[in-house]
């Protein structure tokens, strides 16, 4: 089992007993249980914000993706012990003076992306894979969690399985907020409110998901091609302007799909 190499709770003690959480820095003792345990097999992603490697476990073999990055763990956090098969599992994470790292599972397949290089695909796949992308963004509004990065790049195809990736730029939903503290995104993809004009929110990943449809209907951008018929609709109103135009939440999106 992954526990038998990655950080459990109860491991989290030194030789004298004195647990890691609290006082002592956990951010520190996991780098250094990385680097004892892990040799690091190639790195997959590096921008000014971070990193993205793949490492192997010295002993098993198992491969894990360990992220650093610039920003809060907060999403990281909450989504450790929990279990969807349209996310990957979490298993462990800390920070330290807005710096994050983060243990996950390893999902062998392609991306969106690279499968969008061929052609636009067919009505029923791309049903399929927007539908499983909701359901794990579901579990993440569940919990008043918001993505902010729901892309082509971002979502693996492992044979029947699609998993949405990369909970770098997500963020806990704060009602009482004016508007987001950072503006993260991508652009084409991110909604108005990103950009510092509202608070982001579930509605935010809705506009996502409504260019993505698009874009895998089409192979363009919705503001350039609108997907036809139904499908078309339902875009148009993920992508509407004004966040309380759009469907309000998955559930409302998922039967119209």
């Amino acid at each position: 089992m992954y526990y038998d190499y990655i950080v459990s709770a109860a491991a989290k003690q030194d030789a004298g007993g004195i647990c890691y959480w609290g006082k002592h820095n956990l951010y520190d003792w996991l780098c250094g249980r990385i680097d004892a345990c892990f040799e690091r097999e190639r790195t997959l992603k590096e921008n000014s914000r971070g990193s993205v490697e793949l490492l192997r476990h010295k002993r098993t073999g198992q491969r894990v993706i360990c992220r650093r990055y610039a920003g809060s763990g907060e999403v990281y956090r909450r989504l450790m012990g929990v279990s969807s098969p349209n996310l990957p599992a979490v298993f462990e994470t800390a920070e330290r003076g807005g710096r994050v790292i983060t243990l996950e599972e390893y999902i062998t397949g392609d991306t969106l992306d690279a499968l969008l290089r061929g052609c636009p695909l067919t009505e029923g796949e791309t049903r399929r894979i927007v539908r499983d992308v909701c359901a794990g963004l579901w579990v993440l509004h569940s919990m008043a969690a918001v993505h902010r990065d729901v892309k082509p790049e971002n979502i693996i195809l492992s044979g029947d399985r699609t998993v949405l990736i990369d909970f770098d730029s997500a963020r806990m939903n704060k009602p009482e907020a004016a508007g987001d503290t950072r503006v993260l995104g991508t652009i084409g993809y991110a909604a108005p409110e990103q950009f510092g004009l509202a608070q982001s929110d579930c509605r935010t990943d809705i506009y996502a998901v409504g260019v993505l449809l698009n874009v895998m209907l089409t192979g363009e951008h919705p503001s350039k091609r609108l997907a036809a018929g139904r499908l078309g609709r339902v875009v148009s109103r993920c992508t509407m302007m004004d966040p309380n135009k759009r469907y309000r939440d998955i559930p409302h999106l998922l039967p119209e799909l």
